[in-house]
């Protein structure tokens, strides 16, 4: 059984498809993945994150039908 991580996700908005960073919101989940940390959040923010990259250091998701964007880092 894999353990739960420390995972630090960034939400803010976007301008041209980048992020704008004009407000952010920072949220904290223990999870086994980037996409658990994210399911998380859905169930607490509302759904419709997809996948945009992961790098392997970070993961980018968008808001469906929105200018706004996550980034989910592992803090540990």
């Amino acid at each position: 059984m894999a353990l739960k991580q420390l995972f630090k996700i960034e939400v803010t908005d976007t301008f041209g498809g980048e992020a704008n960073y004009s407000w952010v919101k920072r949220y904290e989940f223990h999870a086994i993945s980037p996409l658990g940390a994210m399911q998380m959040l859905a169930r607490e923010q509302g759904a419709g994150w997809t996948k945009d990259y992961d790098t392997g250091d970070v993961a980018r998701y968008n808001l469906k039908g929105a200018c706004i964007c996550a980034f989910v880092k592992c803090a540990e």
